[in-house]
């Protein structure tokens, strides 16, 4: 188990980090405006440091890396389909926000586990054995994500964006930029986690209009069908095993 852990930690890691470590030698080398990183000045009271604004520029870019790995990854669908799911049974704080985050982060991992091995095989390795310059690992890591973005993203999609950001028609996938592939991925996604929420939402709903139907041909009006309508739900979803279910179909709807 010790192994697998490591092996996954030693692809996984370097594939989500990447881009920040590549551009980290770049920026506290280079100079903006004629300032350097770290400035050392000598004193009466003794040794002062300064910091310029580059730390600052790559604190803010790590800062929102998760945000943008976030939105190239498999995560958006998968916390939004099991977010509908929970409100589709009817438990609003049951699992937890922390366990279906965690959830969807693993499952975001086994499924984009492929892509993490071509980035660590394509850029990290070549680049920390110092075969490959930062520009061009930064080009080899981002070609898989691009890769993994297109196959699930829809042309409407891709189509408007091109249109809002005032670009013209391309003649392949890889002649778009990739400021106009990120937000045509994320609609995909949406898109495409919000038609799955609703085939889950379908049964549900059926029981729900039966509870409530029933009851009002009893005269029970008082009674509030949520509270009867509730266990069948959960029963229903444990016959069928719906976790199962639910985390196979995820991860099978990213296959193409």
């Amino acid at each position: 188990m010790s192994a697998s852990f490591s092996c996954f930690y030693r692809k996984a890691w370097p594939g989500l980090l990447l881009p920040a470590l590549l551009l980290l030698p770049s920026l506290l080398s280079a100079q903006v405006g004629g300032l350097e990183a770290i400035t050392v000045q000598d004193t009466d009271e003794g040794t002062s440091y300064s910091i310029s604004l580059q730390v600052l520029f790559l604190m803010t870019i790590l800062t929102l890396l998760p945000a943008a790995l976030l939105m190239m990854t498999a995560f958006t669908r998968i916390i939004v389909v099991l977010g509908i799911l929970r409100n589709a049974i009817g438990t609003s704080q049951t699992p937890s926000n922390q366990i279906l985050l965690g959830l969807a982060f693993f499952l975001t991992l086994f499924v984009m586990w492929p892509v993490f091995e071509q980035v660590y095989d394509d850029a990290v390795q070549p680049y920390m054995a110092e075969e490959l310059a930062a520009d061009d690992a930064l080009q080899a890591a981002i070609g898989p994500f691009r890769d993994f973005m297109s196959s699930q993203t829809r042309e409407e999609d891709l189509a408007m964006f091109m249109r809002i950001s005032g670009n013209g028609p391309v003649a392949t996938i890889e002649e778009v930029p990739f400021s106009v592939l990120v937000p045509a991925f994320m609609t995909s996604e949406l898109k495409t986690a919000f038609q799955i929420g609703f085939i889950l939402f379908l049964p549900f709903l059926i029981i729900d209009l039966v509870v409530s139907s029933t009851l009002m041909s009893m005269g029970m009006l008082m009674l509030s069908p949520m509270i009867i309508s509730l266990p069948f739900k959960i029963m229903l979803f444990v016959l069928v095993d719906g976790w199962s279910l639910i985390m196979g179909t995820l991860a099978a709807s990213f296959l193409t």
